[in-house]
């Protein structure tokens, strides 16, 4: 059984960074991309970033509306994804979610991931 776990999420002012972790268990890890996804109150769950499994390149990807602050990486030891927040704004305000594809290519869109965590809160303060 897959699982995927998220934590790392918590209230930040404007301005400061958050690390997201997610730790991954059920499957080969390394074979796999990785995505974190976000959904703000009464919105659409959004693309956030996504990181290629290392058989496919490890290119990573990002959101316009994040690219510059946000990173994501992963430790196939570990078998966990990151996500270093940093220059967080109010907007940036969610619950975070990790998911794992189903091919290692780490697309974009949310159908084309297979197993998602249950997500952490992160709310940033003006």
């Amino acid at each position: 059984q897959v699982e995927l776990v998220e934590s790392g999420g918590g209230l930040v002012q404007a301005g400061g960074s958050l690390r997201l972790s997610c730790a991954a268990s059920g499957r080969s890890f390394s074979l796999y991309g990785m995505a974190w996804f976000r959904q703000a109150a009464g919105k659409e769950r959004e693309f956030v970033a996504s990181i290629r499994s290392r058989w496919s390149g490890g290119n990573t990807y990002y959101a316009d509306a994040v690219k510059g602050r946000f990173t994501i990486s992963r430790d196939n030891a570990k078998n966990t994804v990151y996500l270093q927040m940093n220059s967080l704004k109010p907007e940036d305000t969610a619950v975070y979610y990790c998911a794992t594809d189903r091919d290692g290519s780490g697309p974009r869109f949310k159908d084309e991931y297979e197993y998602w965590g249950q997500g952490t809160q992160v709310t940033v303060s003006s």
